[in-house]
């Protein structure tokens, strides 16, 4: 055990597009419902419901990439595609995320073509407007707290010791991208992670909230789309409670700001 936890944010992400690929950033403003653009797209099927890589693997193939006016994405043997940042349609759609009802705008038809053939099935791309706030429900949410078209809460963060123990007791060592983490950190124990009921990255307040329970998307193969059964065959022998699996922690924040990777995280236990 660490006498003295020197704890760091070592990795940043956010996922523009649910379930499709992530972006790696040295730094992310914090909006209402957590990283700027993260979860703000969504891929939905006919009846409204939201598309992720647990049903559509081959998800995990799309790239993005964000500049100041467009999010762009790509995938193999596909044109890139141009999403304007700012919304331009006014008419709402219901949607829905994990039982939540919310609304969605659609981007256009170019949009629905382009993921319609490479997934090859109907879909639709939302975008979350500002206007439809989703709150966080959970216990240690506030009634200010919102969330985009994330599972169920803004920030996920993972301490890079859990993964080494979990790596350790793998085959084969697995890269942190299976586990979807907007949030890395370094410089604490195993699991630390569980037992913090605070955090400050770069001096913005978090409320350390539920466990994050995990799903078959862990089992996907980010770089090929290809499903396997671990990690969740070996977590399920450790990490296992009420039926569920889980692995990193969710997070509410209580404050707008700019994090960076090397911020300090100050910690407080439970």
């Amino acid at each position: 055990m660490r006498d003295v936890e020197n704890v760091v944010l070592s990795g940043l992400n956010v996922y523009p597009i649910k379930s499709c690929a992530g972006i790696s950033l040295d730094s992310a403003e914090l909006s209402a419902t957590g990283l700027r653009h993260d979860r703000r797209w969504m891929l939905v099927d006919e009846t409204g419901a939201f598309m992720s890589q647990r049903a559509h693997p081959r998800m995990a193939l799309i790239s993005t990439h964000l500049s100041d006016e467009h999010l762009t994405v790509g995938a193999s043997d596909m044109p890139n595609l141009q999403v304007p940042l700012q919304p331009t349609n006014e008419d709402l759609m219901d949607v829905s995320v994990l039982g939540d009802a919310n609304k969605g705008a659609p981007v256009g038809e170019e949009a629905d073509r382009w993921f319609g053939e490479f997934l090859q099935l109907p879909c639709r791309l939302v975008v979350k407007p500002d206007d439809d706030p989703r709150p966080v429900n959970s216990i240690y949410a506030e009634d200010r707290d919102q969330v985009g078209f994330a599972d169920g809460f803004a920030f996920l963060l993972i301490s890079e010791a859990s993964l080494d123990d979990l790596n350790s007791r793998l085959d084969y060592p697995l890269p942190m991208n299976r586990f979807r983490p907007n949030f890395v950190v370094t410089g604490c124990d195993p699991y630390a992670e569980d037992d913090w009921s605070q955090v400050r990255i770069g001096g913005i307040p978090f409320r350390v909230a539920e466990a994050c329970p995990r799903c078959a998307i862990t089992t996907t193969d980010q770089e090929t789309g290809a499903r396997g059964n671990e990690p969740l065959r070996t977590l399920a022998t450790y990490r296992k409670s009420d039926g569920e699996v889980f692995f990193g922690r969710n997070l509410i924040h209580d404050a707008l700001g700019t994090v960076r990777v090397g911020d300090t995280v100050d910690t407080t236990p439970r």
